[in-house]
């Protein structure tokens, strides 16, 4: 009795988000016969893992996926998590991609010129294949956190939703980046005690001259610098996101007025054990670079101005509202009554299932605009991919149409290199 053969692909993309069908979107435009394969359901880190007041921190307008730009009635507010899910929905609604749910790829290796592709529910052979599972695979909590105290609570930010989760007393949450400062936000605005532990993420103007800042620095033509156009790439590439926030029509994140409502603002969580907590004496330091991070954006906003003779408000000079008088560096979290903490520092990726030699000695996927030195082998969705969009809804359509275009001319050439 003969074996069922495996099914092949001419292709096969591995996740079913934004990044993914952004791809497949565009390998149906080149008539390339294709699988896309999703271990959840499409969408589902929007779905499942956004907390209840997530919205976008990018204008509507910057929603630009492929045949699909938004054309909500609000393209300068900054949609809410059901909007965002919804509008992605009908992207994937308006050409029905080839797309499998509940498919958990589970290993990855070369096979003779092409891959060998193994899932829970079976294998399948493919010439290509397109890795679009992005970088946020495990979320990022300390060794310490297993020493605290079990009576206070810890989460993750993607596990957070609301305050109603939380019990009753202060907050404690760990980083500033997007997601830190937004849910400092949301237990701020519903009257909860909030500490915050302070890194070295930057933050960006939000209004600024009578426009969005990030209105502007398209204009100016900073979205379209890449990757090896730019002054930094290393600090591009290792570097946080710049924090503000979209929530109530959108506003700038400035931690020192949030001192000055109450927030207790630390530096850098150190370590702990049980109840204890111990933070570097970074804050001032930490408040300082953010700033000056943000009074560079705002420099460079008026020199761009200045150069194209552009009639605009003008700004009052940034003012430091509030500074620590000393920086504290242990604190008892029941002693503070501190209940819970908020890791939000981040996630790492986990490539283990991909056996390909385009790592390097970190872990991180090598690639120049998503192609790996390996044949037919392919990264999308993740940032600095080529430009500051690349990862965001702003630069996905280029991003993955310079990928399809790549992978149509390999496959009609007959796979020669």
């Amino acid at each position: 009795m003969t074996a069922n053969p495996v099914p092949h692909l001419p292709v096969i993309i591995v996740g079913g988000g934004q990044a993914g069908l952004s791809v497949s979107w565009h390998l149906c435009a080149e008539g390339i016969e294709h699988l896309v394969l999703e271990r959840a359901a499409r969408f589902e880190s929007w779905r499942r893992n956004r907390w209840d007041s997530f919205c976008l921190v990018t204008p509507n307008w910057q929603c630009r996926l492929p045949g699909w730009p938004y054309r909500g009635p609000d393209p300068d507010g900054f949609m809410a998590r059901d909007e965002i899910v919804a509008y992605l929905d009908g992207f994937a609604d308006s050409f029905h991609p080839p797309l499998r749910e509940g498919v958990e790829v589970t290993r990855i290796t070369r096979q003779g010129a092409g891959w060998l592709v193994q899932t829970g529910t079976g294998d399948f052979t493919a010439d290509q294949v397109v890795i679009a599972t992005g970088g946020y695979d495990s979320p990022v909590v300390p060794p310490y956190a297993a020493d605290l105290d079990p009576s206070i609570v810890q989460m993750h930010s993607r596990d957070y939703r609301n305050p109603g989760q939380l019990p009753d007393g202060g907050t404690l949450i760990v980083g500033t980046g997007q997601s830190g400062v937004q849910l400092m936000d949301d237990l701020h605005l519903q009257g909860r005690p909030v500490h915050l532990a302070v890194g070295p993420a930057p933050r960006s103007p939000r209004k600024y001259r009578g426009r969005d800042a990030t209105d502007w620095l398209y204009d100016a033509g900073h979205y379209a610098v890449t990757i090896d156009r730019h002054p930094d790439p290393v600090k591009a590439l290792t570097q946080t996101n710049h924090y503000m926030s979209g929530r109530d029509g959108g506003k700038e994140i400035d931690l020192r007025r949030y001192a000055l409502d109450g927030v207790r603002l630390y530096g850098s969580v150190a370590g702990g054990a049980g109840t204890r907590l111990d933070f570097l004496p970074d804050l001032e330091r930490n408040l300082d670079d953010a700033d000056r991070s943000y009074q560079g954006i705002r420099n460079q906003i008026d020199a761009w101005i200045a150069a194209q003779g552009i009639d605009a408000p003008i700004e009052p000079p940034f003012e430091k509202v509030w500074r620590p008088e000393r920086e504290t560096t242990r604190i008892d979290l029941a002693a503070e009554g501190i209940t819970a903490i908020i890791w939000a520092i981040g996630f790492r990726p986990d490539y283990s299932w991909l056996e390909a030699d385009c790592f390097d000695s970190r872990g991180h996927p090598q690639f120049r605009r998503g192609v790996t030195a390996v044949p037919g082998l392919y990264f999308i969705g993740l940032g600095w991919l080529n430009t500051w969009g690349s990862g965001r809804f702003l630069g996905i359509d280029e991003d993955s149409r310079y990928l399809a275009e790549r992978i149509a001319a390999r496959q009609r050439a007959g796979l020669a290199a």
